[in-house]
């Protein structure tokens, strides 16, 4: 007899857990925009004062909170340079993934190697061009190396956002692979690709490049030609097994 006395109960708890979970999506909503904010105060203030002088008081003041609720969200100036430094190689990472969605059809030995030319060239050219697009994200990935030696990150969140930087080096490392390198090999080429990257960009971005009358896009084109070259080679001449 009193089930029905129940059912408005139940149907009143089930209302404010959903009034709660609108409560709590609301919250978060606020505070990720917030964070936003802290973020994009930062990366200017970075930019324009460097991470030496950048100061947490000063990002505060570009977000429009004190000194105090910057601590809300971040402990450190040097936690909110890691975490836009994240932000940044997940969105390289993105850019990296989605170069190169097909690749030539085909099967045989020829096939394959036509498409790891195509990973080779789609993925290191993704790479390339985020940097070439996005030079204050080069920039980004510099402001705390004093001396080769990275300064205010833990060794955790070093390891975890250099992690994520090899991530976005690895499909072209495997193309190599698979035109016919060792690992070993592969890795290295592309540390010695990243290096010329890099290299090839500062040169670019701070107009040194003009002095030599050449053009970034073209000479790192002409890198990665010369790098599929040595690559295919080595499969072609190895011993066939009898």
């Amino acid at each position: 007899m009193r089930k029905p006395a129940e059912a408005p109960v139940a149907g009143a708890a089930i209302a404010d857990r959903a009034a709660g979970d609108a409560r709590g999506l609301r919250r978060r909503a606020v505070a990720d925009l917030r964070r936003s904010m802290v973020l994009t105060a930062a990366r200017s203030a970075f930019f324009e004062l460097g991470l030496e002088g950048a100061s947490l008081r000063e990002i505060a003041k570009r977000a429009g909170y004190t000194p105090g609720a910057i601590y809300s969200y971040f402990a450190s100036k040097e936690e909110v340079y890691g975490a836009l430094l994240r932000e940044s190689l997940e969105r390289l990472n993105g850019f990296v993934n989605a170069a190169v969605a097909e690749v030539s059809a085909g099967s045989g030995a020829a096939a394959r190697a036509r498409a790891a030319r195509q990973i080779v060239r789609g993925k290191a050219a993704a790479f390339f061009d985020f940097y070439r697009e996005n030079p204050r994200d080069l920039d980004l990935g510099f402001y705390l190396f004093h001396g080769m030696q990275p300064r205010g990150l833990t060794p955790a969140l070093n390891e975890a956002l250099n992690a994520r930087l090899r991530d976005a080096l690895a499909p072209t490392r495997d193309g190599l692979v698979a035109l016919g390198l060792t690992s070993a090999d592969a890795q290295a080429e592309v540390t010695a690709l990243f290096a010329h990257i890099v290299g090839l960009l500062l040169l670019s971005h701070t107009g040194r490049i003009r002095m030599f009358r050449q053009a970034s896009a073209a000479l790192f084109a002409r890198y990665v030609d010369t790098l599929i070259a040595r690559a295919a080679p080595r499969r072609a001449s190895t011993p066939a097994r009898p």
